[in-house]
């Protein structure tokens, strides 16, 4: 439906009536007066010149003109259906490793071997598209720890920057511990808000300021809870000089910290082996923090006040061209 800011506004209207009426006529001292001795003559259609048609019609088109710089000034709008969104006022960090380890090839996606963090990225991403409602912020860590992304709910910023993270961006090392610290530091002023952190790694923390444990003990004091994921596969199958062997590319991985830090704050500890395993994880996070059925509506509105404005500016390039036709002729 159409609606109208300023409706008030349409008082303007009979303004070029009145004032035609109330001010005072020009007066010209110089005018000459003729006498005839046929009036008849000078009947209302004899009087009438194509010039003094002329002039009239282009009153009526001024006038036309002002009816759509009215309607212009009054800020007509556009207001569409109403439009419900779910607001759950929930605080949801993602952390990701982008230590030198993360480079190993072991997962799978799309009939393709790629390294640790492109299945994480593909991954993560489908679930930050899923977090409607949610403020999203993103940690990167190595040997420090990074603020990628503050807390917003612009979710397709936040995947476009896990999309352009590379790995060794922010060191070769693993600083669990300060990544923890770093989200703590950007939760602690946040009030009435579920907090959560998904932290995932696929190693042991071996820089940092922060032992991880320390810093779990924090967050459990501010309310943060972790959702720790170890990534890598437990075994590999890679070339040797007599042929192939199996390995484990996981076995820096420290399940047992990731476990008590899930453990004292209140959340869990997964294990991501491959693609299919790390799609479930994520799939389990949605429910064990859904998004909250809070709902808040809004009506998108689109100013129309161009139209009008823009036929009004036309009507009054037409008389600026007619006035200067008829001097010119």
């Amino acid at each position: 439906m159409i609606t109208f800011e300023w409706p008030w506004m349409l008082i303007l209207l009979p303004l070029p009536y009145l004032v035609r009426r109330m001010a005072s006529p020009v007066s010209n001292a110089n005018e000459a007066a003729l006498r005839v001795p046929f009036l008849n003559e000078f009947s209302d259609d004899a009087g009438k010149s194509p010039e003094l048609r002329s002039t009239k019609w282009l009153s009526y088109l001024a006038f036309a003109g002002w009816i759509f710089l009215v309607l212009a000034v009054m800020r007509p709008q556009w207001l569409g259906e109403f439009v419900e969104f779910p607001v759950s006022g929930r605080d949801l960090i993602v952390a990701v490793d982008l230590s030198g380890s993360m480079q190993e090839e072991d997962f799978v996606l799309k009939g393709q071997r790629v390294d640790r963090l492109t299945a994480t990225k593909f991954v993560g991403g489908e679930f930050i598209d899923r977090r409607i409602g949610d403020r999203i912020g993103l940690i990167l860590f190595g040997e420090r720890a990074y603020l990628q992304a503050p807390l917003t709910l612009d979710r397709e910023t936040v995947k476009t920057l896990l999309d352009e993270s590379a790995i060794g961006l922010a060191g070769r090392a693993t600083a669990i511990g300060d990544a923890i610290g770093l989200a703590v530091k950007r939760i602690r002023q946040r009030e009435n808000a579920n907090k959560v952190l998904i932290l995932l790694t696929d190693g042991a923390n071996s820089a940092g300021e922060v032992e991880p444990i320390d810093a779990a003990k924090l967050a459990a004091r501010e309310g943060l809870k972790i959702y720790t994921i170890g990534v890598g596969a437990d075994e590999m199958v890679v070339d040797f000089f007599f042929g192939t062997r199996k390995i484990n590319p996981s076995a820096d991985l420290d399940e047992e910290t990731l476990q008590n830090i899930a453990d004292m704050t209140g959340g869990q500890y997964f294990r991501a082996r491959d693609t299919q395993e790390l799609n479930k994880i994520y799939a389990i996070l949605d429910e064990l923090e859904p998004v909250e059925r809070d709902v808040r509506r809004f009506r998108p509105q689109k100013s129309l006040y161009y139209l009008p404005l823009s036929i009004a500016l036309v009507i009054a390039s037409l008389i600026l061209l007619s006035s200067l036709f008829r001097r010119s002729s």
